[in-house]
């Protein structure tokens, strides 16, 4: 008797640690920094750059593993992908592939007293809470080494800070939004960011995106930026529609939907200030990838 797991144990997890070793070298990471980044020992790094490990071809040529090695091994390397969104997107593709699949198909002729059943062990739900929730916050690294790596971003933050959030599908409030804690701030003219992305840190742009959302924008992610006439040019130039609001709102939904109605397509909003109030761009967009790379075009 032989387990679907056994599949996983002895066939799959070799087979795609080998590969993605192979790939983190071929990024450049030593031998210690692949050991770190698997979190495995450095023999075991050793025995799998030596092909010492045996793996399975039909494993190793199948295009959805293929493809799950390069994004991991981009992630990991570049640091845009946690350990854990690694194990998760991991875990999701051997859950589809014991579902009717190839895990399912190798586990058949381990065991040919299943032929014909199938294998369906679709035990874990691809979109679950936490792989949404890894999801948005991978792309929140992604967002932020955009926003790190463009020269003259500092150009862009506003004295109240800049912050770059990024909401969950379904969220309802700030503890659904992702941000970075203590916003970013101009030091010494570099984008600073104090920490790494977390839920609930951002009220006000996580607000402002909220209510872009409950006033039918689809949107998931927002980047605040400073006003300024040739910024929202600049943003207009780029084929962004824009939308100005009041700053001197009672109500942050009221303001944001009334804008939103007379221009439904905004992806910019904007207010002009008022009395102790600093005018500011909001861009918004599908990721927090997506608005820092909108941001960065237009330094």
């Amino acid at each position: 008797m032989k387990f679907a797991e056994e599949v996983v144990v002895e066939e799959f997890l070799p087979t795609f640690r080998s590969m993605l070793a192979e790939d983190l070298r071929e990024r450049g990471l030593t031998q210690s920094e692949v050991a770190d980044a698997l979190g495995i020992s450095q023999s075991a790094v050793s025995k799998y750059a030596h092909g010492d490990v045996a793996q399975n071809d039909r494993i190793r040529d199948d295009e959805r593993v293929s493809r799950l090695v390069t994004e991991v091994g981009e992630g990991l390397a570049t640091g845009s992908m946690s350990q854990v969104q690694a194990l998760v997107e991991v875990e999701v593709l051997i859950r589809r592939l014991e579902d009717h699949d190839l895990i399912a198909q190798l586990h058949e002729e381990a065991m040919p007293e299943l032929a014909g059943h199938g294998g369906d062990f679709n035990v874990h739900d691809p979109d679950d809470e936490l792989r949404a929730t890894e999801r948005v916050l991978s792309s929140m690294r992604r967002g932020i080494h955009i926003v790190e790596g463009t020269s003259g971003f500092t150009s862009l933050i506003p004295a109240v800070g800049s912050n770059l959030c990024e909401s969950l599908p379904n969220a309802e409030s700030i503890d659904d939004v992702a941000g970075i804690p203590g916003r970013i701030f101009d030091v010494k003219g570099r984008a600073t960011i104090p920490a790494d992305p977390e839920f609930g840190v951002s009220a006000h742009v996580a607000s402002l995106l909220l209510a872009a959302r409950d006033n039918g924008a689809d949107v998931h992610a927002a980047l605040n930026v400073r006003y300024d006439p040739d910024i929202v040019a600049r943003l207009e130039s780029a084929g962004h529609v824009t939308a100005e609001f009041d700053a001197e709102y009672d109500d942050l939904g009221e303001a944001v939907g009334t804008a939103l109605d007379e221009s439904p397509d905004a992806t910019v909003l904007y207010h002009t200030g008022g009395y102790g109030i600093e005018p500011i761009v909001y861009i918004l967009g599908d990721s927090a990838e997506a608005v820092a790379e909108v941001a960065r075009k237009i330094v």
